[in-house]
């Protein structure tokens, strides 16, 4: 069993000052994807980049306080590949991809485009920037065998059971309709799993919540936080879990795991 755990930090520094790194201890994923680190590595304690058992290996943003991406990994990867080939974005530290032998994780940021419509059009440029990354791995795994799971905060819920209100949501950033067209045509057209998806078909499982209001206890959440995959390892998801019980940033993690055996 081969277990993967995404989680948006929303500062990796206080995630573990919420006891994040005693939930890597007791659940021992074999690779972990964080976004959202809002911290240069130079600043990380050492605990933070060697947790009990982990290897840290980070792409952060160039900004102060702002984005990153990272991964913990249990077996050392053969090497590691940070950025997407976009300056633009490889400068907030958006993607970073480990490699082993026959397969590439890779923890992905995608913007939000909530503050307004700059930023919903810069999302927009993301988008298609990432997508020809997608592209590529997708060539690259019929090509060659090599199988992809990408994780992270998409920050795009897809269908109406990924989102608690979604008529009060049809013209807000995250919810729209291009950029849900967008998350179909990666499903339909490229080849991508949503594995999350193909493992648990019910409403209201949600990764993400506000913290305005009473999103929490009352569960009025987003779905924006994905596994998906190659539709080889994908076959070989057999269980996964949005983990609520304890809070360590407004998303949960969203394990999965796959049988490679």
């Amino acid at each position: 069993m081969f277990r993967i755990t995404s989680v948006n930090v929303n500062g990796l520094r206080s995630a573990f000052r919420k006891g994040f790194d005693f939930w890597l201890e007791q659940n021992r994923p074999d690779v972990v994807c964080l976004q959202e680190l809002k911290a240069h590595e130079a600043d990380l304690a050492p605990e933070l980049i060697k947790p009990n058992g982990y290897q840290g290996h980070f792409h952060c943003a160039e900004k102060k306080g702002y984005s990153g991406v990272g991964l913990y990994t249990r077996q050392a990867p053969q090497d590691i590949l940070a950025g997407m080939g976009a300056d633009k974005f490889d400068r907030e530290g958006r993607v970073i991809r480990a490699n082993w032998p026959d397969l590439s994780v890779i923890s992905v940021y995608l913007p939000s485009g909530s503050s307004g419509d700059i930023r919903q059009d810069v999302k927009m440029r993301c988008l298609d920037s990432f997508e020809t990354v997608l592209a590529g791995c997708m060539v690259e795994h019929r090509n060659t065998g090599r199988e992809f799971i990408i994780c992270g905060d998409f920050n795009i819920a897809h269908h109406e059971i990924d989102i608690k209100n979604w008529k009060g949501n049809l013209k807000n950033s995250g919810f729209l309709p291009e950029e849900r067209a967008w998350l179909t045509h990666i499903f339909n057209d490229i080849g991508w799993v949503d594995v999350f998806r193909q493992l648990d078909p019910r409403p209201d499982q949600f990764t993400w919540w506000s913290n305005r209001g009473q999103a929490w206890a009352k569960n009025v959440g987003w779905r924006i936080d994905y596994q998906i995959a190659t539709p080889g390892i994908a076959k070989r998801a057999t269980q996964s879990h949005i983990y609520k019980d304890e809070r360590f940033s407004d998303h949960a993690p969203l394990t999965v795991d796959y049988d490679l055996t």
